[in-house]
């Protein structure tokens, strides 16, 4: 692949098959460069198809001539595959649509981040297709690691996923899809700055795909089957989602930012409050912000569980943003359309529409918010935190601020961050915490190099980390002598905050708080410090008290575009281009179909592991460490469930397999993989029994595909992700929920399990119910009930074995 090279990296080009020469890196961000269009060439496919849009809503409103539509609505209605067939039994007001029927879209683009990217790949290459049936790009994003700083990490990182960035990059070519190589961003302020338009809609391999929403986009974090969907041309199936709308009225002021909007409404609706929903920001404070504050907070919107989040096309932000970023003829399109009637403008709810729920905020009353630990919705005015820290008995200092990350990772971001350092820099003051700085991507960090801000950071002692995710998704080598199981304290920008995310420590505390807020703490080091009244002794006695910060939305002089090296490749699919897998490999593995569902009820599953408490992704399918073999299903099944709690006993990552014939063998009991390879090579298929909210958090469709390529059948919850109940269905495994909760309380470990009427609903496209025939080790035999979500296309994955065995029959047979 093609070896991005700053000015002292190590001489890693001569690993790869491709490689630049390097390019000094103090050099990147020049005058010359912020006149160049690096997306002119290909911007008719960046745009999105408004005349196709526009019509397809024109039909929509014949059928449904009375409805008020929600700009959501509009957006996801104008992409249906057929209009006609999903509104053939709606009233012509449009009531009944809304958590009740399942739409057929069709997506204009996909974009993956490259640890999902292998498994989306890999998928889709099963289908026999010779190119990707909507544009779509791939993110090096995930993989590599933060810790000394960018050009010592990126190198390192780049030799180390060498087989895996050679693999990504030569799919790319063959099937035509845009490659951004190690270094060029993170794939949510890349899709900001490149993809996101209003009125767009887009799947992302990746939960916080969102951010697009920022720019009025209706963008949907999926697993990478979701993706196949798009990318095959296949319609890609959504329950059409209910409406919450946030109304934000006056301005944001002082220390007050974009982050503390939605740090404030996750402490609302809590992580499951947005299940199902999509949010939608309008009211008159949305005027006052920025196109990449919007963008940050659609990003957590994920956090709350939302479908999506989106702002409406605003003019006076949306547009300099477009135009900065080499867009300008998409902002007149948009600027023509959002001036039409309003029935049919595509970019602007109906005056009449109504919302399923409403919130309102206040912006001029706000405060700052810090959020956690060990969960994003534990919300905190920045005035009370102090208080609350000590009856918590939280640690007095922490360890290390961490900026940037795909949600505050902006040019206004970094510059309000800036102003705070200069201020502490001039009094003499130095960080008292580990500071870590993530630009989003290489034309913000040229920007800021050529500002000045670049060096503000590094001379406060600030390290700045590859333009990547790194700490934020667990890439994150700590040199600061933390040891694992050390309860401690970290500060960050970032998005979620779940135990063992980002160092791998379940002892580390991590409090999401703004950029700007995170950087001034750092220089107190104290959880208790409070910049907003609060003051820091300077050597010489005086108190010194931060100012509040401020910033630009964007640069002056426009944007730099920095490394032509991390330019993307083009989308021109070539099919003389060999894919490269070594069947040796210990990263990349091509897929084995998964066999179909019997021709019978599933009888004789076994519960492998009742769950306790909060399960999400991570808990299922660990990242960090584990990230090298998201290619690789047999290898990255070793994790499977290594963080879940044992409800019966309290232990992590520990079950025992109590068949009579193994009880006294394996009485010191084993991890859960390992029962569950254990079972797999003996032909016993199982079920997991878990709580709320199951598979919370990451987009991460391998927490589906390991415990299906493990022996999974069902998965039995009180409540259940979007996103991960979704994924589940996708790979073939049954989620059901308890029709009575307090049923969760008497099954247990090893219990045997029966369906009973599952493969008649399966057969009749989700009509029936099913309901579960347990029998316990002491021999007691009970019907659980249960309820399901399974649409007629979704039990054709299931009885196919999975929707790649659909996807991939249909690619033979075309």
């Amino acid at each position: 692949m093609r070896v991005p090279q700053r000015a002292n990296a190590q001489p890693a080009a001569k690993l790869f098959r491709y490689a630049l020469p390097a390019i000094p890196r103090r050099s990147l961000a020049t005058a010359s460069d912020t006149s160049t269009t690096p997306a002119s060439t290909d911007i008719a496919l960046r745009t999105p198809p408004y005349p196709k849009l526009l019509r397809k809503l024109h039909e929509v409103r014949r059928l449904l001539p009375t409805a008020r539509f929600t700009l959501a609505e509009k957006i996801l209605y104008s992409h249906l595959e057929s209009p006609e067939e999903a509104f053939s039994s709606v009233s012509k007001d449009g009531s009944g649509i809304r958590g009740a029927l399942s739409l057929k879209l069709k997506p204009d683009r996909v974009a993956m981040q490259d640890a999902s990217a292998q498994m989306a790949l890999l998928q889709f290459m099963s289908c026999g297709l010779p190119s990707t049936a909507v544009p779509a790009s791939i993110h090096c994003d995930h993989m590599i690691v933060g810790e000394r700083g960018a050009d010592v990490d990126l190198p390192e990182s780049i030799s180390g996923n060498k087989e895996v960035f050679d693999f990504l990059e030569s799919a790319a070519n063959k099937y035509g899809i845009e490659f951004w190589p190690p270094g060029a961003g993170i794939i949510h302020q890349t899709v900001l700055e490149n993809y996101a338009a209003p009125g767009l809609m887009m799947l992302g391999t990746d939960s916080h795909t969102p951010n697009a929403g920022g720019l009025g986009s209706i963008a949907i974090g999926v697993g990478g089957a979701d993706a196949v969907d798009a990318l095959v041309d296949a319609p890609w199936e959504l329950k059409a989602p209910k409406i919450l709308g946030v109304r934000l009225e006056g301005r944001l002021s002082g220390w007050a930012s974009p982050k503390d909007i939605i740090l404030h409404l996750a402490g609302l609706l809590t992580v499951r409050g947005g299940t199902g929903k999509i949010i939608e920001y309008h009211g008159p404070g949305i005027s006052s912000l920025s196109a990449t504050g919007m963008a940050t907070i659609c990003n957590m919107g994920a956090e709350v569980g939302a479908t999506t989040s989106l702002f409406p096309f605003t003019p006076g932000s949306h547009t300099p943003y477009l135009r900065a970023t080499h867009r300008g003829s998409i902002a007149e399109q948009a600027e023509a359309i959002s001036s039409s009637p309003g029935p049919h403008n595509l970019l602007r709810a109906d005056a009449e529409c109504e919302y399923d729920e409403m919130i309102t905020i206040d912006l001029g009353k706000l405060e700052p918010h810090i959020n956690g630990p060990f969960t994003p919705d534990l919300s905190t005015p920045l005035s009370q935190f102090s208080e609350v820290a000590k009856a918590n008995k939280w640690p007095e200092t922490f360890g290390a601020g961490l900026i940037g990350s795909c949600t505050n990772s902006s040019y206004q971001d970094m510059t309000r961050a800036s102003h705070l350092v200069q201020q502490a820099s001039a009094a003499g003051l130095k960080p008292k915490a580990d500071f870590f700085v993530t630009p989003g991507s290489e034309q913000i960090r040229a920007t800021l190099d050529s500002d000045g801000v670049v060096s503000t950071f590094e001379q406060a002692g600030g390290v700045v980390l590859a333009n990547a995710c790194g700490p934020c998704i667990g890439q994150w080598k700590r040199t600061d002598g933390v040891q694992k199981g050390t309860e401690n304290a970290i500060f960050t920008s970032y998005n979620r905050n779940f135990r063992s995310r980002n160092d791998g420590n379940a002892k580390t505390m991590n409090f999401l708080a703004s950029p700007e807020l995170v950087t001034a703490m750092t220089y107190s080091g104290s959880t208790s410090f409070n910049p907003m009244t609060d003051s820091i002794p300077l050597p010489s006695g005086e108190p010194f008290r931060f100012e509040p910060p401020s910033g630009q939305d964007l640069p002056r002089s426009g944007f730099a575009v920095g490394n032509a090296a991390f330019l993307p490749t083009p989308g021109v699919p070539d099919p003389n281009v060999q894919v490269v897998i070594d069947p040796s490999s210990t990263r990349l593995a091509v897929l084995d179909p998964f066999e179909p569902f019997p021709a019978s009820e599933l009888g004789d599953l076994k519960v492998l592991v009742k769950v306790k408490g909060q399960c999400t992704t991570d808990t299922i399918s660990a990242a960090g460490p584990w990230l090298k073999y998201k290619g690789h299903l047999p290898n990255i099944s070793e994790n499977t469930l290594i963080g879940a709690i044992n409800a019966e006993t309290g232990e992590t990552n520990t079950v025992y397999d109590l068949s009579a014939a193994a009880a006294d063998a394996n009485a010191e009991g084993m991890g859960i993989p390992e029962l569950a390879k254990k079972w797999k090579a003996q032909g016993q298929e199982w079920i997991v029994v878990a709580e709320h909210n199951y598979g919370e958090g990451s987009a991460r469709e391998h927490a589906a595909l390991q415990p299906r390529y493990l022996g999974a059948r069902i998965i039995l919850a009180k409540s259940f992700a979007r996103i991960h109940e979704t994924n589940l269905k996708k790979q073939g495994v049954v989620p059901l929920t308890f029709a009575d909760e307090a049923d969760y309380d008497r099954i247990g470990a090893c219990d045997e399990v029966s369906t009973i009427g599952l493969l008649d609903t399966l057969q009749n496209g989700g009509k029936g119910e099913v309901g579960l025939r347990v029998r316990r080790r002491s021999g007691e035999e009970f019907t659980i009930k249960t309820k399901h979500t399974l649409s007629p296309d979704q039990c054709g994955f299931i009885l196919a074995g999975s929707a790649l065995n659909l996807l991939a029959r249909k690619g033979r047979s075309s």
